[in-house]
Formats: C-alpha cells, structure tokens, sequence
C-alpha cells in the first residue's frame, strides 16, 4: 500500500514551496495548475527532458501516468500533484454545458477515484496532493477550514476522509508551517508522529516523519 498525503492551503500558504528538497531524481511533479513550481532553479530540476514533470489536469491521464510510474519507474518514489482543484475546475469547466445530476456525480466520482486508487499502488511509492482551503462559519459561529471542492457531492464525502495524513499550509509571523493536528481546520496526522502542532514546511521531512505508518 503505498502512501498518500494532502497539503492544504490557501494560495502562498507555501504547498507548492514545500516539495523544495525532494529529490527530482525520485520525484515526479504533476502540474495540474500548469503554472510550474516555486523555487530559484526549479526548470533544471523538473522538466520533460528529466522525465520527473507534466502539465497535465485531465483525471484519467493522471490516474495513467501515476500507475505507469508505479508499475515501470521504480526510481521514482515521490510523486506529487499541485493541485487537485485545478483537476476538478477543469474538469468542471470541461463539461460546462451539461445540465444533468449525473455531471456532478461523475465529477465527483473521478476525484474520488483518483484518491482512492492513489492508495494501491507500492509501499515505497509517495502521493503527496496539494489542494486549496476554503474556511467557513456555520449557523453556531464555528469557523473551520478544509479542503475545497467543486459540488455538494464531494463536500458529503468529505475528502479528508481518505487520507491519514491532512496538513495545513500557513504563514506565522513569517514563517511557513504545516499545522500537523486540528485547530479549526480538517488537519490530522498519525499519533505518534510529529512532536509538535507546527513543523516546518518540508514535505521530505513529513515523508521520513511517516516512514513508519
């Protein structure tokens, strides 16, 4: 069973920055924003040449090209997908003249799909999705933040479902953390696992913090 991570974040919160010491020579970038990534050098490191980085927002070709690097790039351990909202909006934006239920079901359902295979692939596999917040008060004047999505289908889903490890990305007081448990958000982690609310925004370190759950 391989691993699966969520970054959530507002946009700047520092997800994307986060995958900055991964190593490309083992990991694989999906660029489903299609906006490339956010470090000084990053075009040397991820690019097609280096067969480690796409462009790519469509769910079925993403759903291929995470199992072909499962079943033929064992070098590969690492693969991450920035983000999941742009695979739903575009999606969305793709099918944008169907009026039906059953539009809002599928799209739900590739979402779905896409996380919950992520979860088959080899134990030494990582997926790590970055995915956008939205924070809301409800009718007791509770405010919580989770992860965004696209129809009233995935928000019954609940997506956070899906994953054992939910970080949130933010910046205090100039420093980017990833909130490792729930503060008003969806976040969680593995007991046991980091010894603090806050750590840095380092996904390499989440990943070697997770190695054994």
């Amino acid at each position: 069973m391989s691993r699966v991570i969520a970054i959530m974040g507002e946009s700047g919160s520092g997800k994307t920055t986060s995958c900055r010491n991964l190593d490309p020579k083992s990991t694989y970038i999906i660029d489903a924003d299609k906006k490339g990534v956010s470090w000084k050098g990053w075009r040397k490191q991820y690019n097609t040449e280096n067969k480690n980085y796409m462009k790519c927002s469509d769910p079925a070709t993403i759903r291929s090209i995470i199992k072909n690097i499962d079943e033929k790039a064992k070098h590969i351990k690492v693969i991450v997908v920035d983000t999941i909202n742009c695979i739903m909006i575009d999606d969305e934006m793709r099918r944008s003249k169907e009026k039906s239920f059953d539009k809002w079901m599928d799209l739900a359902t590739c979402i779905w799909d896409l996380v919950s295979e992520a979860h088959m692939y080899r134990e030494d596999l990582t997926i790590v999705f970055m995915a956008h917040t939205q924070t809301e008060i409800n009718e007791n004047g509770y405010v919580w933040t989770r992860i965004k999505t696209s129809g009233k289908k995935l928000d019954k889903i609940v997506l956070e479902s899906k994953f054992t490890t939910v970080l949130l990305a933010k910046c205090t007081d100039g420093k980017y953390v990833f909130e490792t448990q729930s503060n008003n958000s969806t976040a969680k982690s593995p007991m046991g696992a980091f010894e603090t609310f806050e750590i840095d925004n380092d996904i390499n370190e989440v990943i070697k913090a997770l190695e054994e759950f």
